[in-house]
């Protein structure tokens, strides 16, 4: 089983459990990044916009609420949806993204302030210019604000495909089986059901026509067509 499959042009992060179980994830690049990020522009634009409109009448004090509504937009909307939904921002949730501590657990309120706070230094000189430089010599692609809070941003791996495994009995092994070994059962198990195209496909082609092939409206065998293409 490749755990990392159907994720292109990102890799895998391998995780040891204390049960020394190797976990992977699928770590996000830049470019599905990039489009979460301009999906949760977009969202915050389009709700700014929605209410700056209305409070344009009050003068000062809209233009006062205005900038504690800006600041709460840019720096607490990320940090809030990482917190609480699971790692992922709207636009992160539409790609399929979310954000998780080096060893995989769920991000918590420290991490997700100093990963995003720090976007202050990821976007200098210009859009995230230091951020992006980052995260291309990572094999990880973990921008400035991920080093310092311990961060990764990864597929989810609620929205990738798993094969499940066949119904049946739990029978306890013979002896303790080592880890690279419980791996390897699981992943025959999970290939059990998988279907093999190129095999059914040719067996399907060999059922309809068992004998031979149809030559002028004739149906002839094995025998009789290699005398007729003699």
């Amino acid at each position: 089983m490749n755990p990392g499959a159907g994720v292109a042009l990102d890799t895998r992060l391998a995780v040891e459990t204390p049960e020394a179980i190797d976990l992977y994830l699928a770590v996000a690049g830049p470019a599905p990044r990039a489009l979460a990020w301009l999906i949760d522009f977009a969202i915050r634009a389009a709700v700014f916009l929605a209410i700056a409109i209305p409070l344009a009448v009050f003068g000062d004090f809209g233009a006062g609420l205005l900038l504690i509504l800006a600041f709460a937009a840019e720096w607490l909307y990320p940090m809030v949806f990482e917190v609480l939904r699971n790692g992922a921002t709207p636009g992160k949730r539409v790609l399929g993204l979310r954000v998780v501590h080096d060893n995989g657990t769920p991000v918590g309120w420290q991490a997700a302030a100093v990963r995003n706070l720090l976007r202050a230094v990821d976007l200098l000189p210009l859009v995230y210019g230091f951020g992006l430089a980052t995260m291309l010599v990572r094999r990880d692609f973990k921008r400035l604000g991920d080093l310092a809070a311990g961060t990764v941003v990864v597929h989810d791996a609620a929205r990738r495909s798993h094969p499940t495994l066949a119904p049946g009995p739990a029978l306890a092994p013979a002896r303790s089986l080592r880890p690279d070994e419980q791996r390897t059962l699981i992943e025959l198990a999970e290939r059990q059901g998988e279907r093999q195209p190129d095999r059914e496909d040719q067996g399907d082609d060999e059922s309809d026509d068992p004998q031979g092939v149809a030559v002028e409206g004739q149906e002839v065998g094995p025998h009789h067509r290699d005398q007729h293409e003699l």
